[in-house]
């Protein structure tokens, strides 16, 4: 079983930065993918970016490319989502998932995928 919190969402404006971090529990944390997904109010849940267990092949939908940034340290098991140039259309809560399929070579965008998750934390973005 995994824990995954996260946290360092806050209220920001437009342009300002924040980076969130998914505090993992338990060892096998760094042989899973790790994603990062969004739930804007009245909207579906969204993969945001997302990481393989290597760090050599991470993804991102395309109004982040640029401006977010997936990172891990495997030291302190935990995932880091730096957002730079935020928008108040980033505006929702931010979820941390974990997807246990072995040896992945690619990032899951499909959050059935995966099989743990974060309580989520808070981001919004002021116009």
């Amino acid at each position: 079983q995994v824990q995954l919190v996260e946290s360092g969402g806050g209220l920001v404006q437009a342009g300002g930065s924040l980076r969130l971090s998914c505090a993992a529990s338990g060892r096998t944390f760094s042989s899973y993918t790790m994603g990062w997904f969004r739930q804007a109010p009245g909207k579906e849940r969204e993969f945001v970016a997302g990481i393989i267990r290597t760090s050599s092949s991470t993804s991102y939908i395309d109004s982040v490319k640029g401006r977010f940034t997936i990172s891990r340290d495997y030291a302190k098991n935990t995932v880091y989502l730096q957002m730079n140039s935020l928008k108040p259309e980033d505006t929702g809560v931010y979820y941390c998932a974990a997807d246990r399929t072995a040896r992945r070579i690619v990032v899951s965008e499909n959050q059935e995928d995966y099989n743990y998750w974060g309580q989520g934390t808070q981001v919004t973005v002021s116009s």
